[in-house]
């Protein structure tokens, strides 16, 4: 199952999956909502290709409920974001892997089969940085950024594409008292004096990660 909010992408990846004989596209989805209500009612589905920006709510959400409906339906994302970034925090969220569209089409099948084989795939580089995280008993230094729990780097991607509290809370579907914590906590992890700084910073990474994923 592909779910991706652009259509050309949804039918490129169709066409490259499509085309092996042990592998077919059986359901497709632009945004969380129509994901799940496509995931009820097609239980052939053996792995879930997910983006994290989505037109509603971000990918990170929708694999909660994703595993809500299936526990046990494995989760490769599939993203055009800075995977230093965003892979652990794919894998956090309960996704089984990681491959940015960058990558070709080769790597996407290998990725495909290597996570319905029960494995993680992550590419050699992010491998490498995780092994030497966890050698290093997590004392190397990392950027601010990474100190933000999974919660708290949704509400700053959305704030960083212009959202307010009130709409973060209905997107997320959490309360505005909770977005205001997790925004509280964002600033002071990251050592931005005010609401304004937080927008500014946000939204400056949000340019910097597009940039970076279009060069």
């Amino acid at each position: 199952m592909l779910i991706d909010d652009h259509a050309m992408m949804r039918h490129g990846i169709t066409l490259l999956v499509n085309k092996e004989p042990d592998m077919q596209v059986c359901a497709e989805a632009g945004d969380g909502r129509e994901a799940l209500a496509q995931l009820k009612k097609n239980r052939r589905v053996d792995i879930v290709l997910l983006d994290i920006t989505l037109k509603t709510v971000t990918g990170f959400e929708v694999i909660k409920g994703i595993h809500l409906l299936t526990p046990a339906l494995p989760v490769l994302f599939v993203s055009m974001h800075d995977e230093e970034v965003y892979a652990e925090r794919a894998l956090q969220v309960g996704g089984r892997g990681y491959v940015s569209k960058q990558e070709t089409g080769a790597v996407l099948l290998t990725a495909i089969r290597e996570v319905l084989k029960g494995n993680i795939y992550l590419s050699k580089k992010m491998h490498v940085k995780l092994l030497r995280k966890i050698t290093a008993g997590y004392s190397e230094p990392e950027q601010l950024i990474s100190t933000l729990t999974v919660s708290e780097f949704e509400v700053f991607h959305l704030i960083g594409a212009g959202h307010s509290s009130q709409e973060i809370a209905r997107l997320l579907n959490r309360s505005v008292n909770t977005i205001e914590t997790h925004r509280f906590n964002i600033r002071t992890k990251l050592n931005l004096k005010d609401g304004a700084d937080l927008i500014r910073y946000a939204s400056q990474w949000n340019l910097a990660e597009l940039r970076k994923a279009m060069s």
